[in-house]
């Protein structure tokens, strides 16, 4: 009886800690509540009014005549009622702060942004998007030096060993930078538990790649050693993610955990190797840590747009082009050496 007690004690405990962390000042305020509750009902903050949050006797939205309604290329921006009522009343809440001197106050766990055209956080999207590009640019430019610049083996397959690996890398990263900028555009649950199960996967890979590089893991048994664990704190993650509670907090702690474990891994390998291109794996290492940093700032975003998230995707750019031309170096130096051997 006493250890149930306990139990129950602790998950109360537990509970009342998760609100803490997910409740928010700004839609903790009686007045914005208010202006929600009274959106939803008229349809209207101040003079905007939303068309969509007009409904039928049966409860179904009516979206008005079709002279009223936008063209479909225009529609896609429209959020449901509660969202625009939320976001309207956000604002209007943040211009009210504004004009009495006050500091702006988080919604939902997040700081204010604005809108443009529908999409939610602008600036992290087209970071995002630049870093998306940067990454098909290296790839593309690393494809082209292993297969059109450096000698092929007989079999037509390269020297490089890691040439898999890269490849595998590239597809994953660029798949998360997808789901990254399509959350940024619309944060809702769906894109939530792409965007992470996304890093999650980058995170888990990227940390298997530094293992095998930086300790010349040739070996099948030595890899699979190295795989097994990686993947099982991986997969665990995703499916307690998407299947059990979508946990942001946790989300992030995992990621650094993995993220802090490869900076280790490429520290020493920067550290102690006397690879010709070490000056670029050194430079990446403490741009990765500055980057790291950045990630844990909190400030509430300038003029409403750029925020700390946005500023760590912008420092994420230079990093990825600073990677694929470590990688390409690293290919034309591996492939030397094997070419020497070989002879």
């Amino acid at each position: 009886m006493a250890r149930n007690l306990r139990w129950a004690l602790l998950i109360v405990a537990v509970s009342s800690l998760v609100w803490t962390l997910e409740a928010s000042e700004g839609d903790a305020d009686p007045r914005y509540k208010s202006c929600v509750d009274q959106c939803q009902k008229t349809g209207c903050v101040g003079d905007n009014c939303f068309q969509h949050c007009k409904f039928s006797a049966d409860g179904k939205a009516i979206d008005g005549p079709w002279y009223m309604q936008e063209p479909l290329y225009l529609r896609w921006k429209q959020w449901d009622c509660q969202s625009d009522c939320q976001y309207e009343c956000m604002m209007a809440r943040e211009e009210e702060r504004k004009t009495n001197g006050e500091r702006p106050t988080k919604y939902f766990g997040k700081w204010p942004l604005k809108h443009v055209y529908g999409i939610q956080e602008p600036v992290s999207v087209a970071f995002s998007a630049l870093d998306l590009a940067i990454q098909f640019h290296g790839w593309v430019s690393y494809f082209i030096l292993v297969y059109y610049n450096l000698p092929l083996q007989p079999n037509r397959k390269t020297y490089y060993e890691y040439n898999g690996l890269l490849h595998i890398y590239a597809v994953i990263v660029m798949n998360a930078l997808f789901w990254s900028g399509v959350c940024h555009s619309r944060d809702v649950e769906l894109t939530e538990r792409l965007d992470y199960s996304s890093a999650t996967v980058l995170a888990g890979f990227s940390l298997i790649l530094a293992i095998f590089r930086s300790f010349s893991i040739q070996d099948q048994s030595a890899k699979i050693m190295v795989t097994a664990p990686i993947l099982a704190v991986v997969a665990t993650h995703i499916l307690y993610l998407n299947f059990y509670h979508l946990d942001e907090g946790l989300h992030r702690k995992v990621l650094f955990g993995i993220g802090g474990v490869e900076l280790v891994v490429w520290g020493l390998w920067a550290a102690l190797t006397s690879h010709p291109s070490k000056w670029k794996l050194r430079a990446f290492f403490v741009a990765s840590i500055l980057t790291m940093c950045l990630r844990m700032l909190d400030f509430p975003p300038y003029k409403g747009y750029v925020d700390a998230h946005a500023l760590w995707r912008a420092a994420g750019i230079p990093l990825s082009y600073l990677w694929w031309s470590f990688v390409r170096d690293d290919a034309v130096f591996r492939t030397t050496v094997l070419l020497k051997k070989a002879k």
